[in-house]
């Protein structure tokens, strides 16, 4: 990692939606889609869906922190997921679509949660926050076909119906953090 560049790991239901999201936004340089916080070495997405590895899906974000903070892209994390949901998003149900912070540093761990109590006292949702924060474990880059996914495939059902919409959130929400939009 280059010292002007920070790496974010979160998870907030399938990758898929994560990663089309912060593809888009302004100071992100890359979104991989992947596994982190199990057990198994080298998960594969069919040993994830089982739900049995406990590996939740994720996205590794690497970032300018000149151009977009680690509070901006935990502020866009939280508007576009339910982080009051255990183990579910929508009809994603298990362990794998978990909403989780794995933070890298001492800093990313602070601002992390500072801004879940901040925003659990907003009260924005009628339930709290489940978001898990744990250090960074291992991560894993999902296969080949997983990445870039909604660029790809935007037609396709579970695109349109899922991710589609979130994607829409974000534009209308953050559109000054829209890359293009500065």
């Amino acid at each position: 990692m280059e010292s002007n560049r920070e790496i974010a790991t979160l998870g907030g239901g399938c990758f898929w939606c994560l990663e089309a999201v912060f593809e888009q936004m302004i100071g992100v340089e890359s979104v991989v889609s992947g596994y982190s916080g199990g057990a198994l070495a080298n998960p594969t997405y069919a040993a994830v869906c089982e739900g049995r590895t406990g590996h939740a899906e994720v996205v590794q974000i690497t970032f300018d922190p000149g151009l977009c903070s680690y509070r901006d892209i935990l502020e866009v994390f939280f508007a576009i997921h339910d982080p009051t949901t255990r183990n579910r998003q929508g009809n994603d149900v298990g362990t794998q679509y978990r909403s989780v912070i794995f933070y890298h540093t001492p800093g990313q761990q602070q601002v992390a949660a500072g801004l879940m109590t901040e925003l659990d006292h907003a009260g924005l949702w009628t339930a709290p926050m489940v978001t898990e924060l744990l250090p960074a474990p291992p991560f894993f880059a999902a296969e080949a076909y997983h990445q870039h996914y909604f660029a790809r495939n935007p037609d396709q059902g579970y695109c349109q119906v899922v991710v589609s919409p979130k994607l829409a959130k974000f534009r209308k929400k953050f559109a000054s953090r829209l890359r293009g939009n500065r």
